[in-house]
């Protein structure tokens, strides 16, 4: 393994900036005490910075020896906000804040970010920009569209963006890249049946929204089995069901809500579309009336294919090629999806162990993501930190990549 000298010194130092975000975790859109932090230590190692993009938003600017004047640009993304969880772990770093934790590791991507930060700001053997992206609001608030919509790609001219989350499972020392669609699009639905109340010994008298939605609940999964060709990947879950208050009372509605996730856009339309027509010709058929909701939240996360694979050869120049695994899709979602969008790049996976580097868990094997005993493991910060600086030099140094 291949770590550049000066982030493995500087380890401990950025591991304690770690620490203190992970015992201070601020919610998506809130996270002004984390984005202080952030541009502290910019500001210190002498990074000019941009502020309050996509409203709390941290953008590192980091000119080569041209002084940027080449013009080539390339962007490297850590988002920076918590969940709305409530933290299990003891240890001296844990939350201090009741309901919110870093269980996903954001405190960690804000960490292996600013260590090559901080080695950049001391080595700048490069021409072109490197420009630092501290994202918000990345666990729903969609904080990389709303920078995207304040201009980030025209205030910022970068050609291409790449991003990278911790995975457990696997051992540190282990990357995964892969072309194509490697996490989900993710969207919600609420449809809400409305039929007739009566008294629950009477059912002739009215109209069960009940049993409408119990039919809606299995019609829909025809979707995936019967509409959509068996090699494209869809899901639709309906993870909540509401109706009634007494139960001697057929209630006049009833809710359903759930998700929807696909890694195609066009698999997606055809769900959409044929959830709205079971919708309407079943509830018709009992004699409801339905409305429905379908909100498409994040796009599927598509790496390009020449950003891809020049991130698989700069990870196979650091940990061997035998280290560099394939991105197994997930139906996970990632907001990082609206970046890839508007730019080439790719969205790459670190792997975060076995969980025993953490102090706790529920039962045996890794500390999956979105735990509440989940801890990010420190050991991937010179990993990390050495991968954006051989990625974003490289990739500078290579005219034909843009």
């Amino acid at each position: 393994m291949k770590i550049i000298d000066s982030i493995l010194t500087d380890v401990a130092s950025i591991a304690a900036i770690r620490k203190d975000i992970h015992a201070h975790p601020e919610l998506c859109f809130q996270e002004e005490r984390t984005a202080d932090v952030i541009a502290k230590q910019l500001t210190d190692w002498g990074i000019p910075i941009h502020r309050g993009m996509g409203t709390t938003g941290v953008i590192g600017i980091l000119t080569g020896r041209d002084g940027g004047a080449c013009g080539r640009g390339i962007g490297l993304r850590a988002d920076i906000d918590a969940l709305p969880m409530q933290e299990f772990n003891t240890f001296a770093h844990a939350s201090k804040y009741q309901g919110k934790m870093h269980a996903c590791g954001h405190d960690g991507h804000t960490a292996m970010l600013l260590a090559a930060a901080k080695h950049f700001a001391k080595h700048r053997d490069f021409d072109g920009t490197v420009y630092l992206i501290f994202q918000p609001a990345e666990e729903g608030g969609g904080g990389a569209r709303e920078m995207i919509k304040d201009g980030m790609f025209e205030k910022f001219p970068m050609q291409a963006v790449f991003g990278m989350h911790n995975w457990p499972g696997a051992a540190v020392g282990t990357f995964a890249v892969s072309p194509g669609p490697v996490m989900a699009s993710s969207n919600e639905f609420k449809i809400t049946i409305h039929g007739k109340g009566s008294h629950a010994a009477l059912p002739h008298n009215g109209v069960d929204p009940v049993p409408v939605a119990c039919q809606l609940v299995q019609a829909f999964q025809t979707i995936i089995s019967r509409n959509k060709k068996p090699v494209d990947a869809g899901v639709i879950s309906v993870t909540m069901v509401h109706a009634g208050e007494a139960t001697n009372v057929v209630p006049d509605f009833c809710e359903i809500q759930g998700t929807v996730r696909t890694f195609t856009i066009e698999v997606l339309d055809l769900i959409e579309s044929r959830m709205r027509q079971i919708t309407d010709k079943l509830c018709a058929a009992f004699d409801a009336r339905a409305e429905f909701d379908f909100n498409r939240n994040y796009p599927p996360t598509i790496n390009s294919a020449v950003e891809a694979d020049f991130a698989r050869k700069v990870m196979e120049g650091i940990v061997g090629a035998s280290n560099v695994i394939a991105q197994e899709p997930t139906m996970g979602a990632e907001d990082f999806s609206f970046m890839l969008q508007a730019k080439p790049g790719a969205y790459c996976f670190i792997a975060n162990g076995d969980g025993t580097h953490r102090e706790m868990g529920h039962g045996a094997g890794p500390c999956m993501l979105h735990n509440p005993s989940y801890d990010f493991n420190d050991d991937l910060i010179p990993l990390g930190g050495t991968y954006w600086v051989e990625l974003a030099t490289q990739w500078l140094a290579n005219p034909t990549q843009s």
